[in-house]
């Protein structure tokens, strides 16, 4: 569908029963959030706020919260986008079938931008004060942009051909800003305005932003695309949304996109920041306080009818999750054709996304042998580590398509299990220390940093998976609850995580115990803070366990040994998954708030109907 706006979007998912208004004044503290995540839980409609406390503007969420309602949105463009990304993949396709493709290229023809100086008097001025102020988390440090498109140009290059569009979270409040003249632009490490920012500090000046919020839905979407390189934002957004980006100028040269209900312009300047945060993240838990760019707002611009966009993020799923299922229907296998021998990856979003990634290869090396061992397997898992965002993986786990033709990474359970039966713990650990890590996950030892770890999996099955605790299992006093999360790992309660000299003390105690017991069908036990809460579901297993894990301080194994550097243990691996002094707390819901809901739920009130429906 060709939306010219939001409010076109908004109309259309209205009439096909996609979209339910609220027309009663909400509160932007807590409240939309809380109502956001009750509907997004019960997938239930998008929602457009007709009163927001406070602002004089309207707003909506939710839009994407369901695969389907995505797909609905872009009916009619999905097909030609799979294949304009697929071509910039492999242009050969064109050449082996051009009929077939002669419509993709129209598509990228007609998708380039489209400079529209006239579309100036559409807009009219406001301040930052004025948008909803929306407080998603009760420790968040104020109200934040959650859907914005922020957008860059290189300094050494300038234009729209050139520019990155991406999504950075904005703080518009809070902290030691000054209202109304300066907010917070946060981003993460491996993001296209790092480059910009770098280029514009290098000469001394200061990096013009646009911060575009609304506009039409595959604005947004092209915003958190992995594109191919070449392929701009702007000319995905067009070919995804039928209708040419459009943009023009303003007379302080900043670009301002024609489509956007509302833009924020300012300037970084270099070395110029204040604290950023905390923030209600996706991993589940705070993003804390961090000096962060401090963008000084020079104007702020607004549509008539604008309609403000906001999303809701938290411990997966959420809207996001829906973003990226998404994603992968469009780009298919775009990752596994850059990157030789790879047939699959997927970051596990119950995981919060960069802490676990699975992946797939060939494991062709030497295939005169017997014995099959992970090889091209381990060069493809470097691939991956170098390669963008899968840079940020802190767990990858890699097995060899030849093992299983049917494995799939998007089944959790069965993909770990396929591991576990064929990991052999001496030799197919491999620990990177001293590294990046996603700046949203503090398991490490500081922002950014941390280790990460391959496990790899090739040949034959070494074990049959225990789904039952052995009978007479033993255990150090430290340690007790033990429960069976799947087929091949057992969680066991411990005390409160102290420090790493105790936890040593722990282990040792623990090894002593164990190493002599028949544990051949446990190869992995996680140590956790409630051993029951984390069985009990795949998708807690995989939550607690690698977001609160940093491998090489928190992975130990039964009678463990390091020769020439490498580490492996004889019996099995433990991952204490418990959370740690320096972890950001989790996002826990307002009581207050929840309790106001289920009264506005009730017969009669302004949310009656809408959960659950």
């Amino acid at each position: 569908m060709a939306y010219k706006s939001l409010a076109a979007c908004v109309s259309d998912l209205e009439q096909h029963g996609h979209l339910i208004r609220i027309k009663e004044e909400v509160d932007p503290y807590l409240e939309m959030a809380a109502i956001h995540l009750r509907v997004y839980e019960s997938k239930g409609p998008a929602i457009l706020f007709e009163k927001v406390k406070g602002s004089p503007f309207p707003a909506v969420s939710n839009l994407f919260g369901t695969l389907e309602r995505s797909k609905f949105i872009f009916r009619d463009t999905l097909p030609k986008v799979q294949q304009l990304v697929s071509l910039r993949n492999d242009p050969m396709k064109a050449l082996k079938n051009p009929f077939k493709y002669v419509g993709s290229a129209m598509s990228a023809l007609s998708a380039l931008p489209l400079k529209t100086p006239s579309a100036k008097s559409k807009f009219l001025k406001t301040s930052i004060s004025q948008l909803p102020q929306i407080v998603n988390w009760p420790m968040d440090g104020g109200p934040f942009v959650t859907m914005p498109q922020v957008y860059t140009e290189d300094i050494e290059k300038p234009g729209v051909m050139h520019a990155n569009l991406g999504m950075y979270r904005i703080q518009l409040s809070g902290n030691d800003y000054i209202q109304d003249k300066e907010i917070g632009l946060h981003y993460q490490i491996h993001r296209g305005i790092g480059v910009h920012q770098s280029k514009a500090n290098a000469l001394g000046q200061p990096l013009k932003v646009s911060v575009f919020v609304g506009g039409p839905p595959s604005h947004p979407l092209a915003a958190v695309m992995p594109l191919p390189e070449g392929l701009s934002e702007m000319t995905f957004a067009g070919a995804l949304g039928d209708r040419r980006f459009r943009y023009f100028y303003d007379d302080e040269g900043f670009c301002i996109s024609a489509d956007a209900d509302f833009i924020i312009t300012g300037t970084v300047y270099p070395n110029e920041n204040k604290p950023e945060g905390p923030f209600g993240d996706h991993l589940g838990y705070y993003s804390l306080t961090h000096p962060f760019p401090l963008m000084k707002v020079h104007n702020v611009y607004h549509k008539k009818d604008a309609i403000w966009s906001f999303t809701v993020v938290g411990r997966p799923p959420q809207e996001d999750t829906s973003f990226g299922a998404l994603i992968h229907e469009i780009t298919g296998s775009a990752i596994p054709q850059e990157i030789h021998g790879l047939k699959e990856v997927h970051a596990v979003d119950a995981a919060g996304v960069h802490p676990l990634l699975f992946a797939i290869g060939s494991e062709r090396y030497t295939p005169y042998l017997k014995e099959r061992r992970p090889q091209e397997i381990l060069t493809i898992a470097n691939h991956i580590l170098g390669k963008n965002q899968l840079s940020l993986a802190k767990y990858l786990f890699i097995a060899a398509k030849e093992d299983d033709q049917q494995l799939s990474t998007h089944h959790i359970e069965d993909f770990i299990r396929h591991i576990l039966e064929r990991v052999d713990l001496t030799r197919d650990v491999h620990f990177y220390t001293n590294t990046t890590i996603d700046t949203l996950d503090y398991s490490g030892d500081g922002l950014n940093s941390g280790s990460k770890v391959v496990i790899a999996a090739a040949g034959d099955k070494r074990r049959e998976l225990w789904d039952k605790i052995p009978e007479g299992l033993k255990l150090s006093d430290d340690f007790y609850q033990p429960k069976m999360a799947m087929p091949g790992v057992l969680v066991l309660e411990s005390n409160k995580y102290l420090n790493p000299d105790k936890t040593a003390a722990e282990i040792a105690l623990l090894n002593m115990v164990l190493m002599d017991q028949d544990l051949s069908g446990l190869p992995l036990i996680i140590l956790a803070d409630d051993s029951i809460f984390t069985a009990a579901t795949i998708d807690n297993l995989v939550w607690v366990t690698f977001t609160r894990s940093n491998p090489a301080a928190d992975i130990y194994g039964i009678n463990d040994f390091s020769i020439n550097k490498h580490w492996g243990c004889k019996g099995p691996m433990i991952i204490d998954a418990r959370k740690k002094p320096h972890h950001a707390p989790e996002l826990i819901k307002d009581g207050a708030i929840e309790a106001k809901l289920e009264e506005m739920a009730q017969e009669g009130g302004a949310l009656y109907g809408l959960f659950n429906r």
